[in-house]
């Protein structure tokens, strides 16, 4: 049977590998290296795992990542065109990566061979495991009989829910990747202040700065709890995810505290899913990103 659309996503949406075949989702890549010279397929030629330890062995070193390039996209794509399957690719906010404007480079090409072939580019906004967590709303969206175009619509309208709230290590990686002030890195370097960062509508914003780990999750914590109060809708209609870098120990510990504390408060939250940073926003976060992953579902059942 063939399926009503097909989901691409780059590969910054850092679903584990085992999900993505689950879900039938094609990633298409980012690439990293750790010389400026060799580019590694992220997942396929380098794990998440070697990527955060190598970066956590060689301290001074600060990999790069790479966008997918038009051909890996357009080799997707011709697939899906041939065989007469509309497609759906969600790509990371433009305002980080030139992944999108590679995917529409590629649909353009694939267009003018198979010019009925449908294919939807869109700009999540977002990044990480946030754009892990919009991926799996589309996927939500066909299990669920939506057709094509109103699936296409329903994405538009919840990508602005997002936000992803986070933390970091320190702030080196930041200022290294030009995220941030030099002052307020050097001061974060000095005294051991680290960022408190929220994520919304395809950019950075700061959220405040604290002392040690304790201190920023708690504050990060306390950034979910106050888009929750905001919010217009109940909780369950949120997917919520947490995200960690090289320590899953922290991240499952951080996600246990986390459904603690919203049952404390009175929220409808009994599970939520930990996944692992990947490398394309762990070149700029460094080793020790810890955070949360927030959107409006895609249907409200």
């Amino acid at each position: 049977m063939q399926e009503a659309f097909h989901i691409i996503s780059d590969g910054s949406c850092d679903l584990p590998t085992e999900l993505v075949q689950e879900k039938n989702i094609t990633v298409v890549p980012f690439y990293v290296s750790f010389d400026d010279e060799h580019y590694f397929k992220e997942n396929v030629e380098i794990g998440i795992r070697d990527f955060y330890q190598q970066m956590v062995d060689r301290k001074g070193v600060y990999p790069k990542s790479s966008m997918p390039s038009i051909q890996d996209y357009e080799e997707v794509f011709r697939s899906y065109a041939e065989a007469g399957t509309p497609v759906i690719c969600i790509c990371i906010t433009t305002k980080f990566s030139g992944s999108m404007q590679s995917a529409l480079n590629a649909r353009t090409l694939v267009m003018e061979k198979y010019p009925h072939a449908q294919i939807t580019v869109i700009d999540s906004t977002v990044d990480t495991v946030l754009q892990g967590l919009y991926v799996l709303e589309a996927v939500k969206l066909r299990e669920q009989g939506v057709n094509y175009q109103d699936a296409v619509t329903r994405l538009e309208e919840i990508k602005g829910t997002g936000r992803i709230f986070f933390t970091v290590g320190n702030m080196e990686y930041l200022r290294h990747g030009g995220r941030i002030g030099r002052v307020a890195a050097l001061a974060g370097g000095a005294l051991d202040i680290r960022p408190i960062i929220t994520l919304k509508q395809g950019e950075i914003f700061p959220s405040g700065l604290d002392r040690g780990r304790k201190r920023t999750t708690r504050k990060v914590m306390n950034l979910l709890l106050e888009y929750l109060r905001e919010s217009r809708l109940e909780s369950d209609c949120y997917s919520l995810a947490v995200g960690y870098g090289y320590d899953i120990e922290e991240g499952i510990a951080f996600r246990d505290q986390a459904l603690a504390t919203l049952h404390e408060k009175g929220y409808k939250i009994d599970e939520i899913p930990v996944y692992q940073i990947g490398a394309t926003i762990g070149v700029h976060t460094g080793p020790y990103p810890l955070g949360f992953g927030i959107i409006e579902k895609g249907r409200h059942d």
